[in-house]
């Protein structure tokens, strides 16, 4: 039923502020006891999707799924200016922020020494950061570098990057030219479903992601959000070819 419910909530087909259907209805169509109906909206209410109106009834949040476009967060910003995440968090009326909560130089996860040539043992510098939007957590990124390019520059520093690391690379002289995204769902680990303070039973969106300029593999990130909370939207140019 709460499955229902979602898939009816996602597709629009309950838009945000519409009235679920009377727990007497729910009773009804499913052939379930009330406690059954009372569970299936207490798990839309624990995942965001419903809320109560005192005397009224139980309504669709007045809040869309985030949706997230790839390739919308790789161009450098303008010197001076914020990370195009936060500038897109305040063109949807939400205020972004980013907690920064590790740099260090690690041996990281076997995928990203793949994507970068490493051997077992070789390290590469790690900014670990918790974007929040309107202050709840939205994403925990993992974000890894090369030491020949970070060691010594800002990208290895402790400390919060204006225009997030696009535009310290490319004050490095270091330009994205592409970027490589594979997506999964999965359930979260507990660090992930602490720290995005995720309702019981609910997958993750993960993205690996590996940047390159000029061939050379230069950022892999991995990142993970709430996969109730997010869609993914692709928009491509198609070249129709002659003949």
């Amino acid at each position: 039923m709460a499955a229902d419910l979602r898939a009816m909530i996602l597709s629009k087909d309950l838009p945000p502020g519409s009235k679920l259907p009377s727990t007497a209805q729910l009773q009804q169509e499913y052939g379930v006891p009330n406690q059954t109906v009372q569970n299936a909206v207490a798990v839309l209410k624990r995942e965001g999707y419903a809320e109560s109106a005192p005397g009224k009834g139980v309504f669709v949040r007045e809040r869309p799924q985030h949706v997230v476009t790839p390739a919308a967060f790789i161009t450098p910003a303008p010197a001076g200016q914020p990370y195009p995440w936060l500038s897109e968090a305040e063109r949807r009326g939400l205020t972004g922020s980013v907690d920064l909560l590790h740099v260090a130089e690690v041996v990281p996860p076997a995928q990203v020494r793949l994507a970068f040539g490493l051997g077992d043992g070789d390290v590469a510098v790690l900014r670990k950061q918790l974007m929040r939007l309107d202050d709840e957590p939205a994403e925990l990124v993992h974000s890894y570098y090369p030491v020949d390019i970070a060691r010594g520059t800002a990208l290895a520093e402790k400390r919060r990057i204006k225009g997030g690391t696009p535009r310290a690379l490319t004050d490095l002289g270091i330009t994205p030219h592409e970027f490589v995204d594979q997506l999964s769902t999965r359930p979260p680990t507990p660090e992930e479903f602490t720290t995005l303070e995720l309702p019981p039973d609910i997958s993750i969106m993960r993205t690996f992601r590996v940047v390159y300029a000029d061939g050379r593999p230069i950022e892999a990130t991995v990142m993970v959000k709430a996969g109730h909370m997010y869609e993914v939207q692709y928009h491509h140019v198609v070249n129709p070819t002659s003949g």
